[in-house]
């Protein structure tokens, strides 16, 4: 299973980024895929809060706009909302602990924790997932 980190599905739609164009045609071809992606409530609010922010990106989206993107994604037939459980939380609070830090990675612990209870892989650009440990992790924009 993929799990998409924020940072890509901005990317991805964000023609401003200067890593658009290779980040659309990795999502273009996972959600046109077979494998399995699920996304987390942390990912989709947060696309929602950064995609919309006209302090974060120079031409933000409307929140229809926004909205429309998420709702599109959802509809794919590999695609899946990931459930947030008391064991994922408790998950998430073991890798806060772990690597010692709140802050910036509270949002990736959440996404981690799901990778693990799913025995999946994060997609993103972020290194920061490697902090993680036993989090698989993959950065499809490397060259």
């Amino acid at each position: 299973m993929i799990i998409p980190d924020i940072n890509l599905l901005l990317y991805a739609v964000i023609t401003g980024f200067a890593d658009h164009v290779r980040a659309r045609s990795w999502w273009e071809a996972a959600l046109s895929g077979t494998e399995p992606i699920g996304l987390a409530s942390p990912v989709l609010f947060g696309f929602l809060r950064i995609s919309t922010s006209g302090r974060v990106v120079q031409d933000p989206l409307s929140i229809d706009e926004s909205l429309g993107y998420l709702r599109e994604w959802l509809a794919r037939p590999v695609v899946s909302m990931l459930p947030t459980t008391e064991d994922h939380v408790t998950v998430a609070f073991d890798l806060i602990r772990q690597v010692g830090v709140a802050s910036n990675l509270t949002t990736d612990a959440q996404i981690a924790a799901h990778a693990l209870s799913q025995g999946a892989t994060v997609y993103s650009n972020d290194s920061d997932f490697a902090r993680f440990p036993r989090v698989d992790w993959v950065n499809p924009l490397r060259d």
